[in-house]
């Protein structure tokens, strides 16, 4: 039972429910005989705002090139950064709001978002406004992310783009979040060999932090660099990626309560080693789940990316459930409201046309015949008419 605020009154067996509402009226039943209600699934981790496609690195992936061979080309994020700095805010919310419909018609209920492909302050500020128009205007939880260090600008030094960062992007965050302009969640740096090493990583968080963001960073993605170890030292909310992470990191974002956010499409992809999900769980860290949606990673879908991380990183379906839910809404600073289904939480729901819930994760790249019903805070978001 969902109230008219979008909060869940009440959760237990169907008689009981019954017995306790003999006489409210409702705005409307949906019977769930012989399916299955799951809470409204949690993408940890997306870069979807963007103009221009990369369709055709796919073709230079396939035929062996590295990720950075493709940064190093001209291609990779700069050439997607070229392309959002020419876009209109319009165009970029265009083309936003199609991908949250996408994103929202695969279970999402919500999603983090991040800047980052604007890289000097005008852009990053023109695709923040988009997030927070889409914050606004439509029916999804949106947690906002600053990820303005996502990589060194053309024309400039890390260094150069960190101080930038530190006394001109962070400065102006703070000024739009107290007039109402803008409210950002969390801050991001592109921890990385070539991109942002250690000591800046740690400044630009840091400075993030002392404005009130939450720091949520990517980490330990294609080389070993003690990123786990930073975002434990400095109460990191949650660190993405990981597929490098070290032993002594792990036992560090276990003792920190720092959430992992693994990224199975990522590893697909670029054929990474899988991130050690595994003996992350074994070693007590808060497993999370993203779908790293963006032009490098395209998928909508937190099921299809479910079902990667058991097959590809040995997770139970109970765990990766659990990692595409409450702890995703963990990551994002959310478990208190989001990520399960009960009192007092928000009513975010995903119902489906099955009597067992695994077959969400089980019918790889099933989910349009099976997901029937999106609601978020009580109201339905999405109805499968094909069902």
């Amino acid at each position: 039972v969902v109230r008219r605020d979008g909060c869940i009154k009440a959760v237990g067996q169907a008689d009981v429910i019954r017995r306790q509402f003999s006489g409210a009226t409702f705005e409307r039943i949906i019977d769930c005989s012989g399916k299955c209600v799951l809470p409204g699934l949690v993408d940890a981790h997306t870069h979807p705002v963007w103009a221009g496609d990369r369709v055709h690195e796919f073709a230079m992936k396939l035929a062996g090139a590295s990720y950075m061979e493709i940064h190093e080309a001209g291609g990779g994020i700069h050439f997607t950064v070229e392309h959002t700095q020419k876009a209109t805010e319009e165009e970029l919310f265009s083309t936003f709001k199609h991908r949250l419909e996408r994103m929202r018609r695969a279970g999402s209920t919500l999603v983090e978002c991040k800047s980052g492909y604007g890289l000097n302050l005008e852009t990053e500020l023109k695709m923040l406004r988009v997030i927070e128009r889409a914050k606004q205007s439509m029916d999804i939880g949106i947690s906002s992310t600053y990820c303005g260090a996502h990589s060194v600008p053309k024309g400039k030094t890390a260094a150069e783009a960190t101080d930038d960062i530190i006394n001109n992007h962070l400065p102006k965050l703070k000024e739009l979040k107290l007039t109402g302009e803008i409210h950002v969640n969390n801050i991001d740096v592109f921890c990385e060999k070539g991109v942002f090493d250690l000591e800046s990583t740690r400044r630009i968080l840091q400075a993030g932090k002392d404005i009130g963001l939450q720091i949520n960073f990517h980490g330990d993605e294609l080389h070993p660099m003690k990123s786990a170890e930073l975002g434990a030292e400095l109460g990191a909310r949650a660190i993405s990626h990981l597929e490098e992470v070290s032993d002594e990191g792990i036992r560090a974002m276990a003792r920190a309560k720092c959430a992992a956010v693994l990224l199975p499409t990522t590893a697909y992809m670029l054929r990474l080693k899988q991130p050690q999900a595994r003996k992350m769980l074994e070693e007590g860290v808060i497993v999370a789940l993203g779908s790293d949606f963006n032009p490098n990673a395209y998928c909508f879908s937190m099921p299809v990316v479910m079902h990667l991380a058991c097959v590809n990183m040995k997770m139970s379906m109970n765990e990766a459930l659990a990692a595409a839910t409450i702890n995703a809404a963990y990551s994002l600073g959310k478990s208190d409201t989001h990520g399960s289904i009960e009192t007092g939480k928000q009513g975010d729901l995903v119902i489906i046309n099955s009597s067992r819930w695994e077959h969400l994760i089980y019918q790889f790249g099933g989910h349009e015949a099976l997901i029937i019903y999106v609601i978020v805070k009580g109201k339905v978001i999405y109805q499968n008419e094909r069902c």
